[in-house]
């Protein structure tokens, strides 16, 4: 197949050289014409390439402010460097283009100056004359000498100078670190002097031609497209400084951490305690503190009513699970770096996580053993197919899912795809059971009036970016309490933006509106009357816990798979808005009493019609943990008797 390829660029190239050595019959100048000659014909591509390399340099300030702002935090800065490449229409492998189409136009070339009887004089005999008098530009230098040797140091010489040239001007090169420059540099000169001693000499020709125009054609790229006037070389700068000063900090931070930092021993002992229990059948892995909220139901059920020993694995040294630990309950402080490994090295049967993207990141399938199940375990009951990368449940086995919608989404992808069937198991929702219950056994709270929750996601755009301050304009003074409850992360990363609008609203000192920053506590969740929010999943869980309406505002929303529209199946996250309660565009804000009003009134959001509404779209509520932990038993059964097996085998 690939000699094919060859022998058909060379078939093309062949009959450019033919034409140039007839129009110019001098084998040294023929090279040259034609080697300027792809360059023109390249030219478009060029012109893109650069445009592509204009818009990287262009963004590089708003992605270093990024990449600042979480430093450490790579699964975030991946996220937002995906939606700023999205918004700006960049393409990461563009650059790479010119790079390709050299080495296929080198192929062809070596083909047709290897065989210049086939290409050049068409099957009939002749010489090929050339100016250079002695020099045979179809031997090769290393194998003749002399003369000759003087190719390869010319066309060395020829890339360096391309290089020096590309670092100084080229708009993406003089942006990178002195490291690849150098990198680079050491290629070009490598790749030219090898192309010049060990192919003919023709070859290291148009290599060293090509060198040189290329240098020509930057300095005229340059001159139609200026990078000048599309960057801002300034906040450039600034946007250094900015990462240089996270990265000195995050290192400062990192070297006390490490002289002092408590748990590294922690880890190597829970390391090497994990590796020795070989009786190991069932692990659960949580990223952070507050996930097991999501496998609660599951292994409450499992410790009463089964024998099985839970390893539980944590990121988070600081995970409340270490309070739990038990006989059979076995949590473990493994961090990130360590983790690659450990998932690696896994033999557990069953592999229980809410983590997706198995394969694709850092958490890998074991490579000890093929036939252990991984299970994924949703964190709400929002699309798997919107609000999560394309391929980010395709390695799992089996898949706990929440409602007919989640379950009709994969089989539609995985017909789509052409995927291996994986398991659905009619699960529910851990979260939405437990908000439920603790909902029934909360005191009910006296009210002279009308509680409203304001309670945004944290993604780009959200509600207290956009449009809090005309809602609460809206809302205040009309006999309501008003509640603000940001994201967790929000407070975080943008708490001068919420104390300026407690200061605006004087939320200090009035009764009928408060900022919330204090999370320990889900009261204020159950006791407000109605939730105002924007693509949060809080939305569902109050709707379906409470049996209240909810309002959202349709600020942009967050599209993890742009391609999510191909499964021809409306997410939930977009069906529920209009069913569980109403939902207002941003440009008609001033609509937001009326339609308050109308929820916290209407009949079609009564406890009752919401009921048969959160009944319909959620499997087995009340009894996911039932659920979840009995396929779990019945797995772990079936593994053992496998084993049993095999071992009489």
């Amino acid at each position: 197949m690939m000699n094919y390829i060859i022998g058909l660029i060379g078939d093309i190239l062949g009959w450019l050289m033919y034409f140039c050595y007839r129009v110019l019959p001098d084998y040294f100048i023929s090279i040259i014409v034609f080697t300027f000659g792809t360059k023109i014909v390249l030219l478009p591509v060029s012109l893109w390439v650069q445009k592509n390399s204009i818009k990287m340099v262009k963004m590089q300030p708003e992605m270093n402010f990024i990449k600042a702002k979480y430093y450490g935090n790579s699964e975030k800065i991946s996220e937002e460097q995906y939606e700023l490449y999205k918004r700006e229409h960049y393409q990461p492998l563009a650059d790479l283009i010119p790079l390709a189409l050299q080495l296929i136009l080198l192929m062809g070339v070596i083909e047709v100056i290897n065989h210049p009887e086939e290409y050049i004089f068409r099957g009939k005999p002749g010489v090929l004359d050339t100016m250079l008098g002695s020099l045979d530009l179809s031997s090769v230098p290393v194998e003749v000498g002399g003369i000759a040797y003087l190719i390869p140091l010319v066309a060395a010489l020829s890339a360096w100078f391309m290089c020096f040239i590309q670092n100084k001007i080229n708009v993406l090169q003089a942006e990178q670190g002195k490291m690849n420059q150098m990198g680079t540099m050491i290629l070009s000169i490598g790749l030219s002097l090898y192309l010049g001693f060990f192919v003919k000499t023709g070859v290291g020709i148009y290599w060293t031609f090509s060198n040189l125009f290329s240098v020509v054609q930057l300095y005229f790229l340059n001159f139609i497209m200026n990078p000048k006037k599309y960057i801002d070389y300034d906040a450039l700068e600034r946007s250094r400084e900015e990462l240089r000063s996270a990265s000195a900090f995050e290192k400062k931070n990192k070297k006390k951490l490490f002289e002092k930092d408590p748990y590294k021993k922690k880890e190597k002992a829970d390391y090497k305690r994990f590796f020795k229990d070989y009786e190991m059948q069932l692990v659960f892995y949580s990223e952070k503190n507050g996930f097991y909220k999501y496998f609660q139901n599951i292994i409450e059920v499992l410790l009463e009513k089964s024998n099985v020993v839970i390893h539980y694995i944590t990121s988070d040294p600081n995970d409340k699970v270490f309070e739990m630990e038990s006989d059979r309950f076995k949590p473990y402080y493994i961090g990130e770096n360590k983790l690659i490994v450990l998932m690696m090295k896994l033999e557990a049967d069953v592999v229980v996580m809410t983590t997706p993207d198995l394969e694709n990141f850092h958490i890998k399938r074991s490579l000890v053993r093929k036939d252990n199940e991984y299970i994924y375990v949703p964190h709400d009951v929002n699309s798997p197919n919107l609000t999560f990368r394309k391929e980010a449940l395709d390695h799992f086995d089996t898949i706990f899912s929440s409602g007919y919608l989640c379950t009709k989404e994969i089989r539609k992808r995985e017909e789509l795809y052409k995927l291996p069937e994986k398991k659905i198991i009619e699960w529910g929702s851990s979260v939405i059971d437990n908000m439920i219950e603790a909902y029934a056994l909360m005191d009910e709270k006296e009210k002279t009036v009308k509680e409203i929750l304001i309670a945004p996601s944290w993604q780009k755009g959200n509600i207290l970016v956009s449009c809090i301050e005309e809602i609460l304009e809206r809302l205040q003074g009309r006999g309501y309490r008003i509640i603000v409850r940001p994201h967790p992360q929000f407070v975080r990363h943008e708490e001068e933006r919420l104390i300026c609008l407690q200061e605006k609203f004087d939320m200090n000192n009035r009764d009928d509106m408060e900022l919330q920053m204090d999370f320990s506590s889900n009261k204020t969740v159950y006791q407000a009357d109605l939730v105002i929010t924007d693509w949060s999943s809080i939305a569902f869980e109050y709707a379906f816990a409470t049996l209240k309406p909810a309002l959202f505002i349709n600020t942009p929303m967050k599209i993890m798979n742009e391609d999510y529209k191909e499964l021809e199946i409306t997410p939930i996250d977009i069906e529920l808005r209009d069913k569980v309660g109403k939902s207002v565009d941003m440009d008609k804000l001033s609509t937001l009493p009326q339609v308050v009003d109308e929820l916290l009134r209407s009949d079609a959001f009564s406890k009752e019609a919401l009921e048969k509404i959160r009944d319909s779209y959620i499997y087995h509520v009340g009894s996911s943990g039932e659920i979840g932990a009995q396929y779990i038993m019945d797995r772990l059964a079936w593994y053992k008797k496998k084993h049993e097996e095999e071992e009489d085998y």
